[in-house]
Parts: C-alpha cells; structure tokens; sequence
C-alpha cells in the first residue's frame, strides 16, 4: 500500500509542479528567473519550518546536516538554476522534453549505483512516457532557435541533479522524515538564491510589485514550493526513486491542460493521446505482473 500512495504522492506533486509553470512565466515578466526562485523556495521554507520544529524528535541528526545541505544545493540551487538558463537557449517545448528523460536517467543511474535494479517492465513504462510526453508536445518541437541544443544539454543536467537528488536523499529521509529534510535542504538552497539575488540587485523590481505579482509569488512558496517538494520527499520515503522520477511526465501535461483551462488554448488530438499514453507508462512502470500460482497438479 505504501507503493501505491508513493506514486500518487509523486503524480500529484509533478502536476503541481505543472501548475506552477504558470505562475513563473507570469513572474518572469515582473523580476528575473534568480529572484523568482529565492521567492518561490523562501517562502517555502518560511511555511514548512514551523512543521519541521513541532517534530523534533524527525530533525535531520547532526551527522547527516552536511548530507542534506549538499543534496539542497543540488536540488534547490543547480537544479532551478540550470533550469531557468536552459529556457533562455530552447523552447519551452523542447526543454519539457529534455526533462522528461529524468525517469530515465534516475533509472540508468539508480541501477549503477545498485539503489535499484534495471527491470524490463520498468524500462519499458519510463519509454513509453518519454514517447507520451513527445506526443503531446509535437506542435511546439517543430520550431526550435538556432542553438537550441545548448538549452536541451542544460535541462538535462537539470534532470541528471534531480535523479541524483532522488536517489541520494531517499536514506536521508527515512531517518528523519519527509518535511524535516525538505525544509532543511530547501533552506539551503534557498540561502543561495537568496544571496545571489541580493548581489545581482533581483529584488529592486519588488517596489512596483502589485496583488498579481504578490499571488503568484506566494503561490509558487506555498504550492509550488512547500506542497510540492514536500509531496515528492514523502513519495521518495515510500517508493524507487524511479517510480516516483516517472512522475515528472506529468509535469507538462498539467502545464498544457492549465493553458487549455486558463487561457483557452484548444486541446488538440496529440495532447489527448500523450496524456493517455504517458499514464499508460506509468502504470507499467509501477506495476508489477501477475504471477500465476503454482498448484499441486501443475508439478506432476
């Protein structure tokens, strides 16, 4: 049963994640990608640190502060990062794509540092979303900028920092819980970002912040930030890395149903078949055959 609330913990957080895509591309209008995500992992610190301190007995223990901080400054700092400088190269289109090889990577790299072992059902259900999420994309991978490879190469060492972070946190987790490592590695990387945007003068833009820009942004803290990784943490505590990286799939297909919803952009026929295509991959890939029992006569 726990296998099972891990994937839905790790669908329900990547559609999430899908939703917040939203609020970035209203942001990045207003103050730049660096600021959007001192704002969006700030917050989200702020909101789950008085979680964290009620359990003091999960506290992350003194050995492993170091552990966590650097797996926060790989997923919270590099990760967002990498991300954001990819989108200045490629397309929005492209960049999904280039994201959704997380499964695959955390897969192929789960497998060799023996976190988990190679499967072909597995293998399997993360192709079939990776060709899910190109279905559902097809218009918007027509068109791409001249190097646009160079964006496609950043997203994937975003993707490759977020395998590893899937697969190096897990025992971290298990020892002290999913909200206290979250907050405690989420701080970490949003010092940085912090910091980095105070020298970069990001926040002089805040001034002229109006009820939208403040929405959004506290949107992105609470949701996009605290729910979110919070939701993955806890999936990550319950199943394979793998199983919950394939849930990254969902992330532009929520992203394209918010844009249908929202801003009236039609659903085409691709959209509809990779969101059925990529679910399909996910329940091969988190699913297990059935064996069929060995009786008595069948031995004879």
């Amino acid at each position: 049963m726990d296998e099972i609330w891990g994937v839905l913990a790790a669908v329900l957080s990547s559609a999430i994640g899908g939703t917040s895509i939203g609020a970035t591309r209203f942001l990045v209008g207003a103050i730049d990608p660096l600021a959007i995500g001192a704002f969006r992992f700030g917050i989200g610190v702020l909101l789950l640190l008085p979680l964290a301190l009620l359990q003091r007995g999960s506290w992350p223990p003194r050995r492993d502060w170091l552990g966590t901080t650097g797996l926060g400054l790989l997923f919270f700092a590099a990760f967002p990062i990498l991300f954001n400088a990819s989108l200045i190269s490629t397309t929005a289109a492209r960049g999904a794509l280039a994201l959704s090889t997380l499964p695959l990577l955390t897969m192929l790299v789960g497998a060799a540092l023996g976190a988990e072992p190679l499967t072909a059902r597995k293998a399997t259900g993360v192709l079939v979303t990776i060709l899910g999420v190109s279905m559902a994309l097809l218009s918007g991978l027509a068109t791409a900028p001249p190097g646009a490879w160079r964006g496609d190469l950043l997203m994937v060492a975003a993707a490759l920092c977020m395998a590893l972070y899937s697969i190096w946190s897990k025992p971290f987790i298990r020892r002290s819980g999913p909200i206290p490592f979250t907050t405690l590695a989420m701080a970490a990387g949003a010092m940085v970002l912090i910091a980095a945007s105070l020298l970069r003068g990001s926040f002089a833009p805040v001034a002229e912040f109006g009820a939208p820009q403040w929405f959004g942004a506290t949107y992105l803290g609470a949701f996009g930030a605290a729910l979110t990784f919070y939701l993955w943490a806890f999936a990550l505590e319950r199943t394979t890395p793998t199983r919950v990286a394939i849930s990254v799939t969902v992330n532009p297909i929520a992203a394209s149903l918010v844009g249908a919803v929202l801003l009236g952009e039609p659903l085409s026929w691709n959209l509809i078949a990779g969101i059925v295509t990529v679910f399909a991959g996910i329940w091969i890939a988190t699913t297990q055959p059935q064996r069929v029992p060995v009786t008595a006569a069948d031995t004879r």
